[in-house]
């Protein structure tokens, strides 16, 4: 009797290897994408042409909506995701926090994507009348940085403001019931908000900030896919020469995903800019200014070394440059 109890819990126990195994398998076949309702990877995910490649490899792909980019990097964080994109600061919090993360690529400077908004009936004029005043933002996100330098550029400190911290949905509700004074948001977002509500922008990122948008990686993942990480990143590229050749089609195609008008989705898609390329040691040397910026003002528990956290892909596996 006992020899037969043995058998069975061996034979169970092989049998939940072999569907560990199988689960193990399906999940390394499966590219999990995280994105948000913004850049690139909404144009790639409407294409559908990076599914077209990688089936061709017998790799399915994945597409995960996040509110920002804060939450897409936690979602890596915890393993729930392989690659995504944020803007510049959501990668400094995570990094800060402890994320095994990689830069991969980054999008050219899209400044004017992102914005300081005012209610259409505000009084007030300048940056340097927020003083005092309740501000919302998505914390750790790219528009965190921006207001920073505005504050900095009109002569205040952050300190100087009262931050609401709130992900786009919730902000958009404080914004239009009169509960936040003014809103630091991106696109299209942004440009909802400019189309529906009449806000008013007080300050872009025009000269202030570059406001790159980063294509970052779980450094597990990268360090053991490179040639999908590659292919990823070349159909990447291959959607933004097209989209920026191609602007009306594209915002036909993305209005829909987005569920707003062709009018505000053409805004959004115009201000954005195209063409992932590597990580050059000038914009290393950028986004260090934005981490050491965070750290002086205590935003982040550390200094940290961006350097170490880009991916340097082996030779057989190298992003093609321009």
């Amino acid at each position: 009797m006992r020899t037969i109890t043995l058998r069975r819990s061996l034979v169970a126990l092989f049998a939940a290897a072999i569907s560990f195994g199988a689960i193990s398998q399906a999940q390394a076949e499966t590219l999990r994408i995280g994105y948000q309702k913004y850049g690139t990877l909404v144009l790639l995910k409407a294409k559908g042409s990076l599914e077209k490649r990688l089936a061709e490899q017998g790799i399915d792909v994945q597409w995960t909506e996040f509110p920002g980019g804060p939450q897409l990097l936690e979602g890596l964080n915890v393993g729930s995701i392989d690659f995504g994109t944020t803007g510049e600061a959501p990668p400094i919090f995570a990094q800060a926090a402890g994320a095994d993360l990689l830069y991969v690529a980054h999008e050219p400077p899209a400044p004017r994507s992102e914005a300081i908004l005012l209610p259409k009936d505000s009084p007030i004029q300048s940056v340097k009348e927020l003083k005092g005043k309740k501000i919302a933002l998505n914390k750790g996100s790219n528009v965190h940085y921006l207001l920073v330098r505005a504050l900095e550029e009109a002569g205040l400190k952050y300190s100087d403001i009262q931050p609401v911290y709130l992900p786009p949905a919730d902000a958009r509700a404080a914004f239009e019931r009169g509960s936040v004074d003014a809103w630091v948001i991106w696109d299209p977002f942004q440009a909802a908000a400019e189309h529906q509500l009449q806000a008013r922008t007080l300050r872009d990122g025009e000269g202030l900030v570059a406001n790159h948008q980063f294509y970052l990686a779980a450094r597990p993942y990268a360090e053991q896919h490179p040639q999908v990480v590659q292919a990823l990143v070349e159909e990447i590229r291959a959607i933004g020469e097209w989209t920026r050749a191609n602007s009306a089609e594209a915002t036909a195609q993305v209005a829909p995903l987005l569920g707003l008008s062709a009018e505000i989705t053409r805004n959004a898609v115009e201000r954005q800019a195209y063409g992932a390329q590597p990580i050059t040691p000038e914009v290393v040397e950028a986004q260090q200014k934005i981490a050491d910026t965070f750290a002086d003002l205590k935003l982040i528990p550390k200094r940290l070394a961006i350097r170490e956290v880009i991916w340097n892909p082996p030779a057989d596996a190298k992003v093609a440059q321009q």
